[in-house]
């Protein structure tokens, strides 16, 4: 949704741009989003270092807010504020383009497409032909990602709900046991790995934090009740604490890499808690605490002869009864 909330941006800009700016009812009835949405949009643009003030014109219940005039160029038929970005800033932008991906194919993908667009008017020349020559710089790789073309709605209503500390009702496909359930959830955060989008949210039945796989919602409505944020939840700390996407199943391992395996496995940071014995043929063992017992374990399997399992001696054994397993079918 980060293309809906930059359509908001410039629509808000655009209307604080103004000679006679505007009031927070402005925005509410231009942008169609609540009191506090806007609250949350003014404090983005400050934070944006772009200069806001707010006056009392009098005889008007409402204060009016405005861009400083000196940071607005006038155009025959729009006002628009002068957004100038740093290179840094130019190569990020390029990058989030190229990694929706896991949008392509979706009304999110146009969004995020004609507001790149549209912020090109916003900018200087000499940075519109920076952006111009960037594009071609970064591309995604689509093949193994996920499709989200049909769940647009869905993800709108989630990010509404996220951003508007509310509830939602689901109907939700688990995978694991192939049975479809409803639940009332508190939307939290999205979160993208492997071509894929997640929903970290507080299960209301129980106070838990899930993971839901976005494209399994089958339906979803807004509920009115408002959700508080979990005190003790880091969704940073909590993306990080699992190898993959299974949380709360803790496993250690001591696994010995080939030298050829060596040289890829170093490059990366695989478990927060890990450690890296260096050996001097050139291989290395890679010991590390994580979360996803089956994760873990089919990964260490897809490298075939080239890592060898020394712990633990349970996984193994089911390492060694599976390889069996596969050899004894043919």
């Amino acid at each position: 949704m980060r293309g809906k909330n930059l359509i908001q941006l410039i629509k808000a800009l655009s209307l604080l741009s103004r000679p006679q700016g505007c009031t927070k009812k402005d925005l509410v009835e231009n942008l169609g989003i609540t009191d506090r949405s806007v609250s949350r949009l003014l404090n983005a643009i400050e934070k944006l270092n772009i200069p806001i003030f707010d006056e009392q014109v009098p005889l008007e219940k409402q204060k009016r807010w405005h861009i400083d005039a000196t940071y607005v160029d006038r155009l025959p038929n729009l006002s628009l504020p002068k957004i100038a970005l740093t290179f840094s800033e130019i190569i990020s932008l390029c990058m989030m383009a190229g990694e929706s991906v896991v949008f392509k194919g979706t009304e999110i993908d146009n969004h995020i497409r004609t507001t790149l667009t549209k912020l090109m008017f916003f900018v200087p020349k000499e940075t519109r032909k920076d952006l111009s020559s960037l594009k071609r710089i970064f591309i995604s790789k689509s093949m193994g990602s996920k499709t989200y073309a049909g769940k647009e709605s869905v993800i709108e209503t989630l990010t509404e709900s996220i951003l508007n500390n509310n509830s939602c009702k689901i109907t939700y496909h688990v995978f694991y046991n192939d049975t479809v359930k409803e639940e009332t959830i508190g939307p939290l955060h999205f979160y993208e790995n492997n071509g894929g989008l997640y929903l970290f949210a507080l299960k209301l039945s129980d106070n838990s934090v899930r993971s839901y796989a976005v494209e399994r919602i089958r339906r979803i409505s807004k509920l009115n009740q408002d959700v508080d944020y979990p005190a003790n939840f880091n969704p940073e700390d909590q993306l990080n604490s699992a190898f993959d996407l299974t949380h709360g199943d803790p496993v250690t391992v001591k696994i010995h890499f080939s030298p050829n395996e060596a040289r890829y496995i170093i490059e990366k940071t695989w478990a927060k808690i890990q450690h890296i014995d260096n050996h001097p043929d050139g291989s290395l063992t890679l010991s590390m605490a994580t979360s996803g017992y089956r994760d873990v374990k089919r990964w260490i399997m897809s490298f075939g002869k080239e890592a060898r399992l020394l712990e633990p001696e349970g996984m193994r054994k089911e390492i060694e009864g599976e390889l069996k397993e596969i050899l004894g079918r043919g």
